[in-house]
This record gives structure tokens, C-alpha cells and sequence, in this order.
């Protein structure tokens, strides 16, 4: 790069797009974002109507410790930043069978719930947390938390054997009828993979890591939503000197003599760079941003996360039978992830999440009313599929009302003042997520980690980056902080190289 390279776009202002922004306005770079719609957060962003207040899209704090760290990292607290508080019970699991199960930090309140439904299996289940928290910490270590610029980093006789420690040769739900037979257990302490879009069944035993990193690290709620960690980076860029364009949709990434010059703006207006890094959905950057048929030929070849329809009720009442996130898990459960993952479908009788941020935080709702948001897990677009989305989202409407009726909400569809929907169709259009895989877009098969998940910079184009969800590390917001870091680091490490600014990230 030359010695003046130091100008930088950023494609797009979700959590991976600020955080890049403030790392590289560390670096002493002059940095301006441009972002698709009229508010910063991306998938990350929040609606707020009649005094109900919605995450729009992630809803649970996983993983604190990424946390931490990467706030430390953009020269921020979690602590002095972000009002936080315990969520002790993380979440109340509800079965079709009249089973309830408080998914808890309380270990003896935990213990005792693990006992009634399979004796004698405590301890084993606390071998399995153990085990998938030292996955946790050692994938974070050597395969989440650190670039990988060559195959030979990521395949060698040291990772031979990390390979076997994240288990990466099991399924999850057959490793965890290693530790425990009563079905119950069985889904309480696999459900978790529909965080990132995967199915239980087939995703890799690795993720036993996210029960296990909640029941060892806890949970929290940041106070005023998740849109509260958008508003911290928003804010600290801003102070950065970062200027951010909302309503601001990127046409094209100007390519000149193998390197990236620029963008122009759906209204025309072309800014030039010396750096670009797109925090768009990855699939979307080639395919219509670069116009890259061949590498577009082969994303589409990818494996790709579920998508969801959404519903957001603001409510006139309040219902304390929920908690602040709450679990429904439906029967047939195997042929309901078949219907998602294989059919690219909704399953006759489909497993839901409700969020009810007003248990823990009374100002996402009037007093004395409700907010809700419904997440059913659905499959992705897929244009060989008859896929009716209105058609589907009034099933699972008439489905989520029954299940909650069952739970002693019988009057809940007559206290809803108002509704909000989301279905894959809109995450496509209004996110450009490829698909609608609301869950990151590319989903984290083995072969699609590490160093084969498409890397944060461009094979060719050298000044050409990408952060979020669909590169390395992968989705999920303490990942998309992680990206950021990861891919600042590419770029302070190519920059020092050129002697333009010292890599002092």
C-alpha cells in the first residue's frame, strides 16, 4: 500500500462495521461507514413503537467473556460502558408432555431438576459441561481467535490432536447420549446449536461448547436491550472521528488494476479508499457488489444456517408465566429439524423462543403491558421450494397462540395491539442476507471453519476486507466482535508492512 493509504469504507454499520470502525480509527485512519438502512445495528438493530421496545434480531448475551475482552480491545468496559445484569435463571424450557425445566447457574437448584428426570446422571452431566467449556476455551484459543493465512496454520500435527479435543469427528446429538439416555436432557442440552443456525443432529459435538459456556460463564441482559452494544460503538466512533451515512446503500466496490478504489453509492456518488472492508453478508459482497460469477458459483455450493419468522407483539397486559427468554420444544422433534434443514421448511408442529425482556427490564413495555418477540425456526430460501412465507407465517401464528394458550395465556391474541413480522423473504430484502440465513448466512460445518470458512480478506484484491457473520470466525455477536478484531489485525498487519502506521492494535 502507498503512504497515503489512509482512507477506509466500511460496507455496512452492524456490529462487525462499527467494531472495525473504531479499531482502524485507533490505528490513526480516517474512516467513513456507509450503511444500507436508516438506523446502525444491522441484524443487531432495535424497533421501538407505542413504548414497546424489540430487539430486532439477537436477543441473548451469550459468552461474556468475548465480551469482555473485545470491549477491552476498542478501548471500552463492559463494565463503565454497558449497563449489564445476571440473568441467574438463563432460561425456562417448556415440553409438549407438561415438563418444565429452569435452565439455571443455581447448581443445586439445576442438580435437583437433572435428578427427577434421570437419576444418577449429575454428575455426568457436569463432566460434559466441563469438557464442552475446555472446547469452549481451547477453539477459542487456536481455531476462533486468530487468523489464519495459509492452510499449513490451520492443518499441522498440533491441530491433529485439537481436532479430537473439539470432537470434531461427532455429531452432537449422538455425543451427548454418550453422557445421558433421558430425552429431556438429551434436547435441554443440545437445543442451544439453533443460536447459530445449526441442527443439533448434524452439527458438530463442538458446540456442546454453548450450553456448557452458559452454565460455567452465566448470562446477562444488557438494561435497554442488545441495540445497547450498537449504541456504545456507534457512539465511540463517532468520538473516534468515524462518519457514518445511514441510508446509504452501496451499488458497487470500484475494482481498478486488481485492487479496490472505492464504492459507489446506490444514488451514484462514487468515494474513493485506499481500503475497503465490507461488513455486508459475504455471499451478497461477490455476487452483486463484485459481480464475481465464479466465486458466486461456488458460495452457492455452501452450507447455509435456518432462517426464522418473527413476530413482535406490543401487548395491553402482562404475562408472568414467562421468563426472559423462554424455550418451547415440540415433538416430533428430530423430524422437525429434518422439516428445516432438509425440506426448507416448518415443521407441522414447530419448536419456538420467546423473548420477554419486561421479566428483567420493566422499560421495554408500558407499565403494566407486555413485549414479546416469537423466533420460529424455518428453512432458508431456496428457489427449487414452494415456499409461501405468508402462507407459513400464519401456521406458525396459529401454532405459537395455541402452545402459549396451553401455558395458561388463553387471552393473548386479544391483548395484542399490535404485531410486527419478519419472514426470510424480508431478512433477504432488507439485510441482503443471502437466503434469508438469518443466523449468519453461512452456516459452521466442519469444512466451513477456521481456515476453509472464507477468509476476511480478498484472495486478489489486497485491499478488499470483509468482517461479520459469514466470514472467520463465524456468526453470533461475540464472533462478529471477534471478526472485527481479527480482520483489524489483517489490516494493521498489512499497513505496518507498507510502513504506512505502526501496528499498535
Amino acid at each position: 500500500m502507498s503512504s497515503t493509504a489512509n482512507k477506509a469504507i466500511i460496507i455496512g454499520a452492524g456490529v462487525g462495521g462499527l467494531a472495525t470502525a473504531i479499531h482502524l480509527a485507533k490505528l490513526g485512519l480516517d474512516v467513513t461507514i456507509f450503511e444500507k438502512n436508516g438506523q446502525p445495528g444491522g441484524r443487531c438493530g432495535r424497533i421501538c413503537k407505542d413504548g414497546h421496545r424489540f430487539d430486532l434480531g439477537a436477543t441473548i448475551y451469550l459468552m461474556p467473556s468475548i465480551y469482555r475482552d473485545a470491549f477491552e480491545k476498542l478501548g471500552l468496559s463492559v463494565d463503565k460502558n454497558l449497563e449489564t445484569k445476571p440473568l441467574t435463571n438463563i432460561y425456562r424450557l417448556f415440553f409438549d408432555d407438561g415438563v418444565t425445566f429452569d435452565f439455571t447457574t443455581d447448581q443445586a437448584a439445576f442438580n435437583t431438576q437433572v435428578e427427577k428426570l434421570e437419576p444418577g446422571s449429575t454428575d455426568r452431566i457436569k463432566t460434559y459441561v466441563t469438557k464442552g467449556y475446555t472446547m469452549f476455551q481451547v477453539s477459542l484459543n487456536r481455531l476462533l481467535g486468530r487468523n489464519f493465512t495459509h492452510l499449513f496454520q490451520f492443518i499441522n500435527f498440533r491441530n491433529i490432536g485439537l481436532l479430537f479435543t473439539i470432537k470434531a469427528h461427532l455429531r452432537h446429538m449422538p455425543y451427548i447420549k454418550q453422557w445421558v439416555k433421558e430425552p429431556h436432557l438429551q434436547k435441554i442440552l443440545t437445543f442451544q446449536n439453533i443460536y447459530v443456525g445449526q441442527n443439533p443432529y448434524t452439527a458438530p459435538a463442538l458446540f456442546s461448547m454453548l450450553p456448557a459456556a452458559e452454565l460455567t460463564e452465566g448470562s446477562l441482559f444488557p438494561v435497554g436491550g442488545m441495540y445497547q452494544i450498537v449504541d456504545v460503538l456507534l457512539q465511540e466512533a463517532i468520538r473516534l472521528g468515524v462518519k457514518v451515512h445511514c441510508a446509504s446503500p452501496v451499488k458497487q466496490i470500484l475494482v481498478r488494476h486488481h485492487r479496490v478504489d472505492g464504492v459507489v453509492l446506490e444514488d451514484g456518488h462514487e468515494h474513493r479508499a485506499d481500503l475497503v472492508v465490507a461488513n455486508a453478508d459475504l455471499p451478497y459482497v461477490y455476487e452483486h457488489l463484485l459481480d464475481d460469477k465464479r466465486k458466486t458459483a461456488r458460495l452457492k455450493r455452501c452450507s447455509y444456517s435456518c432462517s426464522a419468522l418473527v413476530f413482535h407483539w406490543g401487548l395491553d397486559k402482562r404475562y408472568p408465566q414467562l421468563y426472559h427468554h423462554n424455550v418451547f420444544l415440540a415433538e416430533p422433534y428430530k423430524e422437525g429439524f429434518d422439516k428445516i434443514f432438509i425440506d426448507k421448511a416448518l415443521s407441522e408442529t414447530p419448536s419456538f423462543y420467546v423473548h420477554a425482556p419486561v421479566t428483567s427490564d420493566p422499560s421495554a413495555a408500558p407499565e403494566g403491558q407486555d413485549t414479546l418477540s416469537i423466533l420460529v425456526p424455518v428453512g432458508h430460501v431456496d428457489p427449487t421450494k414452494q415456499q409461501d412465507w405468508q402462507a407459513l407465517m400464519d401456521t406458525a401464528r396459529r401454532f405459537v397462540l395455541k402452545r402459549l394458550s396451553q401455558e395458561g395465556m388463553e387471552d393473548l391474541e386479544a391483548h395484542i395491539k399490535f404485531e410486527l413480522t419478519a419472514h426470510p423473504g424480508d431478512w433477504n430484502s432488507h439485510f441482503n442476507v443471502t437466503k434469508g440465513a438469518v443466523f449468519g448466512s453461512l452456516s459452521h460445518s466442519l469444512l466451513q471453519m477456521g481456515y476453509f470458512r472464507p477468509h476476511n480478506r480478498h484472495n486478489r484484491y489486497k485491499n478488499l476486507y470483509f468482517a461479520g457473520g459469514s466470514t472467520h470466525p463465524g456468526n453470533g455477536v461475540p464472533l462478529v466482535l471477534l471478526s472485527a478484531q481479527l480482520t483489524s489485525e489483517r489490516i494493521a498487519a498489512d499497513l505496518a508492512r507498507s510502513q504506512t502506521v505502526p501496528s499498535n492494535l
